[in-house]
């Protein structure tokens, strides 16, 4: 396979050479509604879905970062439309997520800003890692009384005792960014934390995250940066020099 490459080409065809399920994580933003100039390319997300599903193994997650453009007065609710086209070919609709932008670049006149993407995670079966990301409670480490108690021969209730707070939660589905990636030189780049924190979610050092539409290679950077190996697919020459670039002083620990 193209372990810690990047490949120049069409993903659809590419990933035709990618055995099946020997992907443990995919995770990747596919070019929408034209809302980005991608060079004129465009692609097949029927036949990009299905082989998704083929190379992924079973219990792998797959991560589709994804928004809708609004086309004469009205969203076109493509991101939708491929959800639920990824429910009919197999896949178990994990979690729907929101990438909630810190600001909206594009102000609206008649309409509230729009300021997230969706971040669907659909899963081959159930998903064989998760690894909560775990963020401070406010009442952490204070005492409360425990559910339950005795009741007393004169009708009161004696506490059934105490217990500690915990002093974390694990994050809810909606997850907050700063718009842009540094250094990206792309017209639509996630956040590098974005990329991170989902790769450390779903899957284990070792693993092999694939990006198919890998851009400017935010995915393959903080796979690489986190131990894991990575498979980056871009079918833009400019892109993938971009990609390289970012990726190329990053120690490689795996294989």
């Amino acid at each position: 396979m193209y372990i810690n490459k990047i490949i120049q080409g069409d993903c659809l065809e590419v990933m035709k050479d990618i055995p099946d399920k020997s992907i443990d994580m995919i995770l990747t933003s596919p070019p929408y509604d034209n809302l980005r100039d991608y060079k004129g390319y465009t692609f097949n997300f029927e036949g990009i879905a299905k082989e998704l599903y083929r190379v992924l193994k079973d219990g792998g997650v797959c991560v589709w970062v994804v928004g809708d453009a609004t086309i004469k007065g009205s969203e076109t609710g493509t991101s939708f439309k491929q959800a639920l086209y990824f429910k009919e070919i197999g896949f178990n609709l994990h979690d729907t997520m929101i990438y909630e932008k810190s600001t909206s670049p594009f102000p609206m006149h008649t309409r509230c800003n729009q300021m997230f993407e969706y971040m669907f995670v659909f899963s081959k079966g159930n998903p064989k890692t998760w690894n909560p990301i775990k963020i401070p409670t406010i009442t952490g480490g204070q005492k409360k009384e425990k559910d339950g108690g005795y009741r007393q021969k004169d009708g009161t209730i004696k506490p059934a005792g105490y217990e500690t707070r915990k002093m974390t939660k694990t994050i809810g589905n909606i997850w907050r960014y700063s718009v842009g990636g540094k250094g990206s030189n792309h017209p639509a780049p996630f956040p590098e934390k974005l990329a991170e924190d989902h790769i450390l979610s779903w899957s284990n050092e070792g693993d092999i995250i694939l990006d198919p539409m890998a851009g400017s290679g935010t995915t393959l950077k903080m796979a690489k940066n986190n131990n894991r190996n990575f498979i980056g697919i871009e079918i833009s020459e400019e892109y993938c020099k971009i990609a390289e670039e970012r990726i190329k002083n990053i120690p490689q620990k795996l294989i």
